[in-house]
């Protein structure tokens, strides 16, 4: 059967990437799968300068899922540039880098330097907190989300993704911003902002009191908003939040989603990609599918 997809220009293998965030630089999961078992891979966060991350604790497992407040420790754009893409360059996959900033010029300075690399594309992750107004999430307004990506866009030479907050009043009037604003796809969803506390010390578990859950305990909510912003818009989605399987695979691509991204399921099973493909082949044998990008929005809605 045909697993390739075609998203925003270029080729993928499969339908199947991964999350940032989770996969770290790719190479520490070597181990466990062949990078090359991918449609892609995403790195995790970068930003303009390296970071150190927030301090301990920066994980809590929950009900289905974990929190998470890391705070985006990394080497910084120009060391990923220049000494780790071009490592990653070497595997046979897609990488899409994940950029992270705090005004639209540290953006934009980003787009331009990942831009002369062997990127396949370029996901924006607009949920970081806006210094120049007040500190709210770029990712809150829609004014705001169309003139970050109408910015960014016009120095990037990547496909650029817009990545999608669900902490939002309305996930469709900032996804109608971001391709207003020039977006070639996006992705949903980022973490939901949760919180866990220690009734011995009733003290939060996490040292910065509140983080991002992932995991299958937002998956409906992840699922919910790919339909209504694959409704509401005329550009592809990468649908991620709680896959565990090839199922969820499935039910994400029926509700909108030509891609998809593993993401915490992998810190319970590191080999999680050759399951879900397993997983996947299984199905379309039984429903006589072809080519699995046909079944992209064609949930049939009671």
């Amino acid at each position: 059967m045909n697993f390739k997809t075609t998203f925003c220009g270029v080729e993928f293998k499969n339908p199947i990437v991964t999350a940032s965030g989770t996969f770290g630089f790719g190479e520490e999961y070597g181990e466990y799968a062949a990078l090359e078992e991918y449609g892609g891979i995403g790195s995790k966060g970068i930003t303009r300068q390296p970071r150190e991350g927030n301090k301990p604790p920066r994980i809590a497992e929950t009900p289905s899922g974990i929190l998470n407040s890391v705070g985006l420790q990394n080497p910084g754009v120009e060391v990923f540039s220049n000494e780790i893409m071009p490592r990653l360059a070497k595997y046979d996959t897609n990488v899409i880098v994940n950029m992270s900033g705090n005004t639209i010029e540290e953006y934009c300075e980003m787009a331009e330097i990942i831009s002369k690399t062997d990127a396949a594309m370029i996901e924006m992750n607009i949920s970081c907190p806006n210094v120049k107004h007040g500190g709210l999430a770029f990712g809150t307004d829609p004014n705001t989300v169309y003139e970050l990506t109408r910015e960014v866009k016009a120095v990037s030479k990547k496909p650029l993704v817009v990545k999608l907050s669900p902490n939002v009043t309305s996930i469709t009037d900032i996804a109608i911003a971001a391709e207003r604003g020039g977006a070639d796809a996006l992705s949903l969803i980022n973490t939901l902002l949760g919180m866990k506390i220690d009734i011995n010390t009733r003290r939060p578990i996490l040292a910065n009191n509140m983080g991002g859950l992932s995991g299958p305990a937002v998956k409906p909510v992840a699922v919910r908003m790919v339909y209504q912003v694959h409704n509401a818009v005329d550009i592809p989605i990468i649908g991620m939040g709680g896959i565990m399987s090839g199922a969820d695979v499935i039910e994400f691509m029926l509700a909108g989603a030509s891609l998809t991204a593993l993401g915490t399921g992998m810190f319970i099973k590191p080999d999680l990609i050759i399951e879900v493909k397993r997983d996947i082949e299984a199905y379309c044998e039984k429903y006589g599918i072809d080519t699995l990008s046909d079944i992209v929005g064609k949930v049939e809605m009671n």
